[in-house]
């Protein structure tokens, strides 16, 4: 029976993402070398695994196929956003409407409590009909702050094919992992030396 693959088995998180979670959310759909497709919000059970990993739902959340699919949905919609950012063209009308309405799902603020033996905190409330809200905004939230920053302009695609992944360039780095830079490498060093054979 073959290992499930983890994020980490895979290459990411890519560069940037310690910055800006949104990039793994983008990456959780990987498409790798012989036509192997990942999707790590493929299922409820995957889902709820990556909202945990992620501080955005308890381990017992209990994620619905619905809502699988909301987030599923929302990850297409800043996938075409962050493809619009790096060949720098305009936004889809519908991608944009997604990201608002993620946006406006759950509250900023927080609220005032009051504890009995610490007494006054503030708290974002997140009852467990709640947690989707929360996870689709604070995801829509986190993608809008990489979209509008200057780190903006770093934002590229992974340049190994088939590799689907986003990462923010460092240097003159394109590559989402070690493994895709030598794929790249290799590919590159194989056209030369056919085209060397060739001549």
């Amino acid at each position: 029976m073959s290992e499930i693959p983890t994020p980490e088995s895979v290459g990411l998180p890519a560069p940037g993402a310690e910055d800006y979670f949104a990039l793994d959310f983008v990456n959780s759909a990987i498409t790798l070398p012989g036509g192997q497709f990942i999707d790590f919000l493929g299922t409820p059970a995957s889902t709820n695994r990556w909202l945990t990993e992620h501080g955005l739902a308890p381990a017992d959340a209990g994620v619905r196929e619905m809502c699988a699919a909301q987030l599923r949905s929302l990850r297409e919609h800043l996938r075409s956003l962050f493809a619009a950012r790096v060949a720098g063209l305009p936004a889809l009308p519908a991608a944009l409407s997604a990201v608002n309405d993620a946006l406006s799902m759950a509250p900023t603020a927080g609220l005032l409590y009051w504890d009995e033996q610490n007494g006054p905190y503030r708290a974002a409330p997140c009852p467990t009909n709640e947690i989707l809200a929360r996870a689709l905004a604070t995801l829509a939230a986190n993608a809008a702050d990489l979209l509008t920053s200057p780190d903006a302009d770093r934002l590229t695609g992974c340049g190994s094919t088939p590799c689907n992944r986003y990462l923010l360039r460092h240097g003159r780095r394109h590559w989402c992992s070690t493994r895709c830079g030598d794929r790249a490498r290799a590919a590159r060093a194989y056209a030369r030396r056919t085209r060397t054979t060739a001549d």
